[in-house]
């Protein structure tokens, strides 16, 4: 059952009331009607406006993202927090299986034999594994895992359908997101990419951000 059988008439409405207050409130932005529709989910989930702002959306992101869930892509996420939030119905509708090892235990002994992290270290078995391209990547809580995914773009040529790069934090996040956007001006692939900029973000976020996709792909029909 999808989350929005799951949803009573009473919290129907309180949502779109939500809604209704976050459009008002909001004002003008520059955001397409779809992309609006990823932001103001952001700042539902926050209640947060500054992600107005700081949020920003590849020109080809939603489109990318959309066709790739449709297509059953895999879903490579940085940290299980992310998975726990996911709407695993929705995504098997679509055939997409979800992926995230910075748990397993090579990764981990990996990371200590190398003096590196386990998000590098799960970024890189997932490539080993042959799933990052055409996939759909979402990175909510470790910077160094959205470096790792931009320096294999960069020097390795993968080619993942949309990067959702939101990690929070203090140490490289900024970074992090930067380094995506950046290669949008750059002779390499230019990832269609949802960030937020700055030090804020989060698998809160990241989830959100996917939910998104997921209802917009859902009001685009299926296959």
């Amino acid at each position: 059952m999808n989350d929005m059988r799951q949803m009573t008439s009473l919290g129907r409405e309180i949502e779109d009331k939500s809604f209704s207050i976050i459009d008002e409130e909001a004002g003008s932005h520059p955001f397409s009607k779809e992309e609006w529709e990823v932001v103001r989910r952001i700042i539902h989930a926050t209640a947060d406006f500054e992600y107005k702002d700081i949020t920003k959306i590849h020109y080809q992101a939603i489109n990318s993202g959309i066709q790739a869930l449709k297509k059953g892509c895999p879903i490579v996420c940085d940290v299980q927090m992310i998975l726990a939030g996911l709407n695993q119905d929705r995504l098997k509708a679509y055939g997409c299986k979800t992926f995230c090892f910075i748990s397993d235990e090579d990764v981990i002994a990996k990371a200590k034999e190398k003096n590196s992290t386990r998000a590098i270290e799960a970024i890189q078995k997932a490539k080993i594994s042959n799933l990052l391209n055409g996939a759909v990547i979402v990175v909510g809580n470790a910077p160094t895992a959205l470096l790792e995914i931009e320096r294999l773009i960069r020097l390795e040529g993968i080619k993942p359908a949309l990067v959702i790069g939101v990690p929070v934090g203090f140490v490289s996040a900024n970074e992090s997101k930067e380094a995506i956007i950046k290669l949008e001006c750059s002779n390499v692939f230019s990832v269609p990419y949802i960030i937020t900029k700055g030090r804020k973000g989060g698998s809160t976020i990241a989830v959100a951000i996917l939910h998104a996709l997921l209802l917009l792909s859902s009001k685009r029909g299926k296959k």
